[in-house]
């Protein structure tokens, strides 16, 4: 508890230094430019806020929401916007999912209660086949980019024997 209190004061006094900045600018536009940076970090922050919370609270939910949200974007930025949530959301569930795919690979106890927590077979099936590609280009960026440079050996992946373990780890009617 003690580290997010630290990570929070850090927040704070990050938003509380632009204000002062804002407000002891010589200049409209040094003010303008304050302002807009506070603003850029709130919505920063906003964003890193839902992550967290939908990586914790798992993907179920998180369609819910994202209909909602698709939904109220589409009506302000068109069909565009919509594409583009869609195509950001789709990389970085997938790059949480896929890294906690490879970390349960490699035997990891956290990802195996990650899994365990928020998914029945069912659903990590569902999600696995959605999230096929990023599972590869995750172990791209994670294990194999990584040996070649530090000339390490790398665990071979075979995203079939993950959902071989994880038909024996996780039951189909568990919720």
């Amino acid at each position: 508890m003690k580290e997010y209190r630290s990570l929070a004061l850090i927040v704070i006094a990050l938003f509380v230094i632009t204000l002062v900045g804002a407000y002891f600018s010589p200049t409209f536009n040094e003010q303008k430019t304050f302002l807009e940076l506070f603003i850029l970090m709130g919505a920063l922050l906003f964003i890193f806020s839902a992550l967290v919370i939908f990586a914790t609270i798992g993907f179920a939910s998180f369609a819910i929401y994202l209909a909602i949200f698709i939904a109220a974007v589409m009506g302000m930025y068109g069909i565009e916007g919509a594409f583009l949530v869609t195509g950001l959301t789709y990389l970085v569930w997938g790059s949480i999912f896929s890294m906690e795919v490879l970390l349960f690979y490699n035997g990891l106890k956290s990802a195996q209660e990650w899994f365990e927590e928020r998914y029945t077979f069912k659903s990590f099936k569902n999600e696995y086949y959605a999230f096929y590609p990023m599972l590869f280009i995750a172990y791209l960026f994670l294990e194999l980019i990584p040996s070649f440079l530090y000339r390490e050996s790398f665990l071979k992946f075979k995203p079939s024997k993950v959902l071989k373990r994880m038909e024996k780890f996780l039951p189909e009617g568990k919720s």
